[in-house]
């Protein structure tokens, strides 16, 4: 598929994954997509291991028999607009209890992806609807003491981001096996190894409450497992040990409960034990490139 020369032809799809429980947010979401300035906006609502609640006609949707996880999930939405998603030129993954408040948003990812052929991914500035706070584990860089300025960083958002399908072409989808947690930092260090980059926009900005991601039961056990299963998946063989056992000091450092301890104890253990799907080391120039960004893979 040839790239679309103008803004007003690039087309966008979005993918919503729901557990059913967020009726009204949903829809209010997909209002806030409707809204937007310019081209309609597709739309795919991937039903995880439930049945979906009344949505507005013209919305592809699809009711799994389980629930496949935040990635596995995405991937379904994407296959809803065609392999790898080509019947859009670029998938935007939103939480379903998300807004987007402002109507340009489509417009300027529009903009952004056609203005520079080499952007495979924006990740959104999250923001609290009640308070306007950006949390820093929302600004995905080392230096978030500035929600507002935007910059070019190595990993995204994965409920409030666009990526271009060409990127999915190439670097393949999410990493259904991770379940939750670190499958965007999985991607995004493909996508940079295929020679894509990645922005933060602070103005392209979701609406989204305020949450602790230690709320989900899993936490502690995925997020432990799947950081060794990023390296095991993606990094040169001498930088996997060094990865590693900087998390493994940094995780200590932030002295975890002792059953959150426990929890992530068993899932850095499950790391080595379980498959972790196939392995495609990244290049050395892409490990300088993000040591050069700021965000050397040993951390």
């Amino acid at each position: 598929m040839s790239a679309p020369s103008t803004a007003e032809s690039f087309r966008l799809g979005v993918v919503i994954i729901t557990m059913g429980n967020r009726p009204a947010e949903l829809n209010a979401l997909i209002e806030s997509v409707r809204a937007q300035e310019g081209p309609a906006v597709e739309f795919a609502v991937v039903g995880q291991g439930v049945k979906l609640p009344p949505l507005p006609e013209g919305v592809r949707t699809v009711e799994l028999p389980e629930n496949l996880g935040i990635p596995g999930g995405r991937n379904v939405g994407i296959e809803l607009f065609g392999p790898h998603g080509r019947e859009v030129d670029a998938v935007l993954f939103l939480d379903d209890d998300g807004l987007l408040p402002r109507t340009d948003s489509a417009r300027l990812l529009r903009e952004a992806f056609t203005a520079d052929p080499e952007l495979g991914i924006v990740s959104f500035r999250i923001e609290d609807p009640d308070t306007g706070v950006t949390q820093r584990r929302h600004v995905p860089r080392l230096r978030a003491s500035d929600p507002l300025r935007s910059s070019r960083v190595t990993t995204f958002l994965g409920g409030a981001s666009a990526v271009r399908c060409k990127v999915f072409e190439q670097a393949g989808q999410l990493p259904a096996e991770f379940f939750y947690a670190h499958e965007e930092t999985d991607l995004a260090w493909r996508a940079l190894d295929a020679g894509w980059a990645i922005d933060y926009r602070a103005d392209v900005v979701l609406h989204h409450p305020a949450t602790s991601p230690a709320r989900h039961a899993a936490y502690f056990h995925n997020v432990a497992r799947n950081r060794v299963w990023l390296a095991r998946r993606n990094l040169p063989a001498p930088l996997v040990p060094l990865y590693l056992g900087t998390w493994f000091l940094l995780t200590l450092a932030r002295r975890p409960s002792a059953e959150g301890l426990k929890a992530w104890l068993g899932g850095f253990r499950a790391g080595f034990r379980e498959p972790c799907g196939p392995r495609r080391p990244m290049r050395w120039r892409t490990v300088w490139r993000l040591t050069r960004m700021g965000r050397p893979p040993i951390i």
